[in-house]
């Protein structure tokens, strides 16, 4: 029998459970008087079989049995407390010099640790506290990583509702675009052939800028070129110069016909936010990602004083410096950056000027050397201006395809094949003066990308 089940003083250790087996009353008598000051919930039990009894009706911690007792040993009894609840922390008592018998137990069982009789109280309550302390740690280790288990759950679910409410929101959005996408899907065979379609949808915005975004385009080429770029940045620069502005495809007529030096503060407010607009716009298609990046700095000024992430120096793409001055030049000719038409020579001074300050002073370089050409005669080029009905398949565009209303249909630099003749001669099947298409004479080789 043993003794009232359970007595405990209170205290922080009173929800720990303490549970003591041995068939010699004095040992409990002697392990409760060691315990008792210290707070635990003690439950006493003189056998092995009255043990698992208590066991599987109330909450015990820690279990410290005897090893030799009668009906069922120690080793069993801890062997048993181990498969059944091992949680519980196990301690073994023994009082005899039988090594195999409690290296049986330590296998068995699975036990914490063991004392020999007589134990010493110190060292006997010290250990208890370690090892209840070592549990508490691991349950406090189990219980956060359920919690967090938990909450990984929960954070999936909650993504997942996040995503199908950004889906339903943008939907407005995606409607917005999707003439691009259906652009796009079009002409997926080459997406550059993409391009003339955005480039004329901005030039029926550009209001009495018209024309404003093909020149920016060609000058940005011509840069690139006589600064000796890669082709194929080169094609992304230009590319960019095309659709630098279409961030401002929801620009009022008064906002786009405003000159830059007369720009209230909202206006300043919109005007600000477009080239960021304009790289939204192209961020769904993985080609044009470059693209989008110089859009986006196109407004940005060597000195740091530019917008929209106030980028300095070679913290600017290249591609965005060039566009930057090409924008900025015509801007300066047509009069809409600071109120009056500049000549040519006087748009470039106004460059040298700022080089350096606004403007990459290499840039403005490579600038002035394209339009000293322009203005005084460049190199002949080899072209044949051809009907449509005479050209052939790989024939390469020398010049810019446009149709009689000014838009921009294919960019220079095509190599053609039969889909696309067979467009032009379409198109151009419904004009009474069809227009001329100017290729490189054979043995010219200026492309810098085909369609196919």
């Amino acid at each position: 029998m043993s003794d009232e089940l359970a007595q405990h003083t209170g205290g922080e250790n009173a929800a720990v459970g303490l549970l003591l087996v041995d068939d010699e009353a004095n040992i409990l008598s002697a392990l409760r008087r060691l315990f008792r000051p210290l707070g635990y919930t003690i439950y006493t039990a003189t056998g092995g079989a009255e043990g698992l009894g208590i066991l599987e009706q109330h909450p015990v911690d820690l279990v410290i049995s005897d090893m030799r007792m009668p009906e069922m040993d120690g080793a069993a009894f801890l062997a048993e407390v181990a498969k059944r609840w091992p949680e519980v922390v196990r301690i073994l008592l023994t009082g005899y010099a039988d090594l195999p018998s409690t290296i049986a137990a330590i296998n068995q069982g699975h036990i914490y640790g063991y004392f020999s009789k007589p134990w010493e109280d110190n060292e006997i309550t010290l250990t208890v506290r370690h090892a209840l302390e070592q549990k508490r740690l691991r349950a406090e280790r189990d219980r956060l990583q359920a919690l967090t288990e938990q909450q990984n759950t929960e954070l999936k679910q909650l993504n997942a509702e996040l995503e199908r409410r950004v889906e339903a929101r943008t939907e407005e959005l995606r409607q917005a675009n999707m003439f691009l996408e259906l652009a796009y899907k079009q002409l997926k065979e080459s997406y550059f052939a993409a391009i003339p379609v955005f480039a004329s949808l901005l030039q029926l915005r550009e209001g009495r800028d018209k024309g404003h975004s093909q020149r920016v385009g060609a000058l940005a080429r011509a840069i690139a070129r006589q600064m000796k770029l890669d082709e194929d940045l080169v094609r992304q620069i230009y590319f960019a110069g095309l659709l630098h502005d279409i961030g401002k495809l929801a620009w009022s007529d008064t906002l786009l016909n405003t000159p830059a030096n007369r720009l209230d503060k909202e206006q300043r407010r919109i005007v600000v936010r477009h080239p960021a607009a304009g790289q939204a716009v192209l961020m769904g298609m993985e080609p044009l990602h470059k693209t989008a990046l110089f859009i986006r700095h196109h407004h940005e000024y060597f000195n740091g004083s530019g917008y929209p992430d106030q980028l300095a120096g070679e913290r600017i793409p290249l591609g965005a410096r060039i566009i930057a001055v090409a924008n900025d030049y015509d801007g300066l000719r047509s009069g809409h950056l600071i109120g009056d038409e500049l000549t040519a020579m006087d748009a470039c001074g106004f460059l040298q000027e700022y080089s350096g300050e606004r403007y990459d002073a290499d840039v403005v370089e490579a600038c002035v050397a394209v339009i000293y050409h322009r203005e005084h005669g460049e190199s002949m080029v080899h072209e044949l201006r051809l009907q449509p009905d005479h050209l052939r398949v790989n024939m390469i565009l020398s010049r810019d395809l446009y149709s009689r209303e000014g838009v921009l249909m294919l960019t220079k630099g095509y190599r053609l094949n039969e889909r696309l003749i067979a467009k032009i001669k379409q198109y151009m099947s419904d004009e009474e003066d069809p227009v001329l298409v100017h290729v490189y004479a054979e043995g010219e080789s200026h492309a810098p990308h085909h369609a196919g």
